[in-house]
């Protein structure tokens, strides 16, 4: 039986190099999925000029009606998911100010876009099967300084409802203008991002444990800082450097691995040691 791998939001960046180190290791198909189509199929005849071979199909996380067709795709053409990284996002507009309409964005593809491939896309991963949420170090529950945030987050048997109520909580404040910025690490710089990597990493344990009875293992991890587009060419790693650790999870590394928070360089880290130095600061992408 054919096994399947797909990788959301890999028209380019890290995702594309996902695709790329996939498609040269992976005994089985690799859908390249990009939310605009004409981007997507680029990126799939740049790898074809080197003499890789992904299957594409269009698919917008943040876009129900999208996820409904590459379901029924995926379900009429293998009937089944093997590999699934989540690797879709966007950063804030700017760093250090933020709308009501660009935090809502940011959090939309971000985190919320998580529930709907839960319900349409991951009863299709397959027993055994493994998922890999692409987070940051903006993920890292130390990038949030509200005590009462940090006390519900820290709770070993952390429920959906707690993490959807933390990013509530945060989009309300920007709304009515009460947002206080010591809540977030380093003076609150991409607060909407980093709320949203920290739901996406809490919610990873959160589905770890509904995922159990099927064994798959489902893991969150910060790829570094990469020279990408959104990072506007600021970081330490090439994607394809950046995607090593990606393709471990997906690749190699041991399927008991379940519910951790991976560094880059392969590490599991104690997501909720809040007290550590792991939060994302503005300072480096000036290195």
């Amino acid at each position: 039986m054919t096994k399947i791998a797909v990788v959301t939001g890999s028209n380019k960046g890290i995702g594309y190099a996902i695709v790329k180190g996939l498609c040269q290791r992976f005994d089985g198909v690799v859908y390249l999925t990009s939310r605009d189509e004409t981007r997507g199929k680029e990126a799939v005849d740049k790898l074809n000029k080197i003499g890789l071979h992904p299957e594409y199909h269009q698919l917008d996380v943040a876009d129900r009606s999208s996820v409904v067709k590459f379901r029924d795709h995926i379900k009429e053409k293998y009937g089944r998911i093997d590999i699934l990284i989540n690797n879709a996002a966007v950063a804030d507009a700017a760093l250090t100010s933020c709308t009501y309409e660009d935090a809502t964005r940011v959090i939309s593809i971000n985190y919320k876009s998580i529930f709907t491939l839960k319900e349409l896309i991951y009863p299709l991963v397959r027993n055994n099967g493994r998922i890999i949420n692409i987070s940051s170090d903006c993920g890292h529950l130390s990038n949030i300084r509200n005590e009462y945030w940090i006390q519900r987050l820290s709770k070993k048997d952390i429920s959906e409802a707690d993490v959807n109520e933390f990013v509530d909580w945060y989009l309300a404040s920007i709304k009515n203008g009460t947002f206080n910025r010591e809540d977030i690490a380093d003076g609150a710089a991409a607060a909407s991002y980093r709320v949203a990597k920290v739901a996406l990493s809490a919610v990873t344990m959160v589905h770890q444990r509904e995922l159990l009875s099927k064994n798959i293992s489902i893991n969150s991890m910060h790829p570094g800082l990469v020279r990408t587009d959104m990072t506007h060419g600021s970081g330490f790693y090439s994607i394809d450097e950046a995607a090593e650790t990606p393709i471990y999870l997906a690749l190699d590394a041991p399927q008991s691995l379940k519910g951790a928070y991976v560094w880059f360089d392969k590490r599991v880290l104690d997501w909720y040691d809040y007290k550590a130095d792991y939060y994302f600061k503005v300072s480096t992408l000036n290195k």
